[in-house]
């Protein structure tokens, strides 16, 4: 019965009120930094998704070009006609026909046409994998803000019935459970290696 006095007491719920009030403002800030790296690493994602876009866009552009001239340069018996088609061609094509002269429109040569495509969906990819990450430390700090803010509440509560109440010490040991379970929860949330 001493013990449930001495966890109802001022220094107690003092003690308590002060460490869940800093807890939950730490938790809070650290949360709100993990979603601030979410939607950084979201927006990034999406610009770099954008920009692949636009570079396989290109890429297509310039292959239905280098068909153009391919086809031209084939069907020509004019040697003038003949060089500004091979001249004209992208310098994948060109280091295509010199590496497999029977197959010029071969698997390297669109994996070189989209290759700055590729490289920017690649990014973008991890972009996302990082902004998922970040969300899921955020998710977790909210978890630790609500158990925290819950043994506030408590604390608070227990803090404002008179001593002799029985809820008091009730109060204080819901307060210490939460600030446990808050500490539980944070220990739990995942670390994102910079």
């Amino acid at each position: 019965m001493k013990v449930l006095r001495v966890l109802g007491s001022e220094l107690v719920l003092g003690t308590l009120v002060a460490v869940l009030s800093v807890f939950t403002a730490f938790a809070s800030y650290q949360g709100s930094m993990a979603d601030s790296k979410q939607n950084e690493h979201e927006i990034k994602a999406m610009q770099e998704l954008n920009d692949g876009n636009a570079e396989y866009l290109t890429a297509n552009q310039f292959i239905v070009y280098d068909y153009n001239m391919y086809d031209g340069w084939y069907v020509t018996d004019d040697e003038a006609k003949s060089a500004y088609y091979q001249d004209s061609y992208s310098e994948q094509l060109q280091a295509s026909i010199t590496a497999n002269p029977d197959d010029p429109f071969s698997d390297a040569y669109y994996e070189a046409m989209y290759a700055t495509a590729n490289d920017y969906f690649a990014q973008s990819d991890a972009d996302f994998e990082t902004a998922g990450q970040w969300d899921n430390r955020g998710d977790g700090l909210q978890l630790v803000v609500l158990f925290m803010a819950l043994g506030l509440a408590f604390a608070a509560w227990a803090s404002l019935l008179q001593s002799e109440s029985n809820l008091r010490p009730v109060f204080a040991i819901l307060a210490i459970a939460m600030a446990i379970a808050g500490v539980v929860a944070y220990l739990g949330v995942p670390v994102i290696a910079a």
